[in-house]
């Protein structure tokens, strides 16, 4: 930590309480739903609160660390050079540390009134039964490089949207939720997915919701650096930020 300014440590412990909150909202909503009502009205409830939890959660971290809360945001903005390497491998470990508080806490909470399968795997993600796998990677890397693209050009680009940018975040990641649910439970997000398989032990298909939202993250990524490579104003404009 020598090496990291006292903004950078503030920023790795926004990210890991930012993160940690989120864990905690997003997997609490999914045991509370589930276990209490089910059916579409659980899907409607998730994918609000995933949002929602995301747009709150990056708008209080943003002026501190930027709002990453997801290690596939960071990968990208390491890979665009918006962030430096040791930082953003800081803010990785410390979302990953968040995320499993989160999840930990949950089980701390969680009533023994739904602990069945609502409770028990904590708001895993998980695939639907007959979705293949290739198919849930597919998924994931395709919602991915949609949230990065909306982050790329609301939150990272000068002509964005700028302390607006968590309420275009917010609501892509509700669009996402309201899609992949039903089939690979809409991760997006490594660490959203690791503290649940951390604290239940349940490592089934995890690679899908590491590999996946990494290679959605870096497409983006790579496609960000191409057009500001073919000289567009708002891409040159964050590049020099």
């Amino acid at each position: 930590m020598e090496s990291f300014t006292k903004n950078d440590r503030r920023a790795i412990v926004a990210e890991f309480l930012g993160t940690m909150y989120f864990v905690f909202l997003g997997t609490g909503a999914v045991v509370a739903a589930v276990g209490g009502f089910g059916g579409n009205e659980a899907l409607v409830a998730i994918a609000m609160a995933h949002g929602i939890g995301i747009l709150t959660a990056v708008a209080w971290t943003a002026n501190i660390s930027g709002g990453h809360i997801n290690p596939a945001v960071t990968l990208a903005m390491i890979v665009t050079k918006n962030i430096k390497v040791a930082l953003g491998i800081a803010y990785i470990v410390a979302q990953l540390a968040g995320a499993a508080l989160g999840s930990l806490l949950l089980k701390l909470v969680v009533p023994k009134v739904i602990e069945g399968d609502a409770g028990a795997n904590l708001g895993r993600h998980a695939l639907a039964d007959g979705m293949a796998k290739p198919e849930g990677l597919l998924l994931e890397i395709i919602l991915t490089s949609f949230l990065l693209v909306v982050v790329f050009n609301t939150a990272v680009s000068k002509k964005g949207w700028g302390i607006n940018a968590p309420i275009a975040i917010g609501l892509a990641i509700m669009l996402i939720h309201f899609v992949g649910i039903p089939f690979t439970g809409a991760s997006v997000n490594p660490a959203r997915s690791f503290g649940p398989a951390l604290v239940t032990n349940d490592w089934e298909n995890f690679w899908i919701y590491i590999a996946g939202p990494c290679a959605g993250a870096l497409i983006a990524a790579a496609g960000w650096m191409f057009f500001r490579s073919m000289g567009d104003d708002a891409l040159e404009e964050a590049a020099a930020a």
